[in-house]
C-alpha cells in the first residue's frame, strides 16, 4: 500500500500526489482539493493563515493509517498546508485509488471528515474590513 501523509509549509503539489496513488489494480482514483474561498459565514475573506500544532504531522499519518486498511483501497495521499494562503490556495489535498468508485469516493469523503475532526490545525481568517478571526479552535 502506497501511503503519503504530511503537513507541509509549501504549496501542495496536487499533480504529484495524484500521480503517486496510481495503481494498476485501481478502477477509480478520487481526489479532493480544499481551497481557500473568499467568504465565510457571510464575511468577506482575503486570506487564511493555518497554524499547526507540532503533533499535526504525526496525527495526519495516523489518520491515513486508519483508512489504509479499507477494503479495495490501494493507495492514499493526503497533505494539509500550514502558513498563509491566498484565495484559491490549496489547504488540503487528498487522493485515493481503489478497486471501485464507491470505495474511492467513500474513503475520500470519510478521510476528509476525519482530518477536519482531529487534525490540530487552526485557521486565522483575515477579513476585508482589516480584522481577523480564528476558527476551528478547540
Amino acid at each position: 500500500m502506497n501511503k503519503i501523509a504530511a503537513v507541509v509549509d509549501v504549496d501542495i503539489d496536487c499533480d504529484a500526489l495524484y500521480a503517486a496513488v496510481a495503481d494498476d489494480r485501481a478502477g477509480a482514483v478520487v481526489s479532493f482539493c480544499g481551497a481557500v474561498r473568499n467568504h465565510d459565514h457571510g464575511k468577506a475573506v482575503t486570506q487564511i493563515e493555518y497554524v499547526g500544532h507540532p503533533s499535526a504531522d504525526e496525527v495526519m499519518r495516523q489518520v491515513v493509517d486508519e483508512f489504509a486498511t479499507r477494503e479495495g483501497v490501494h493507495a492514499i495521499a493526503a497533505h494539509h498546508r500550514v502558513g498563509v494562503l491566498g484565495i484559491g490556495g490549496v489547504a488540503l489535498y487528498v487522493a485515493i485509488s481503489a478497486s471501485h468508485r464507491r470505495q474511492a469516493f467513500d474513503c475520500a469523503a470519510d478521510l476528509v471528515d476525519r482530518v477536519k475532526e482531529v487534525l490540530p490545525i487552526w485557521k486565522k481568517q483575515y477579513l476585508t474590513d482589516g480584522t481577523h478571526e480564528w476558527s476551528q479552535c478547540p
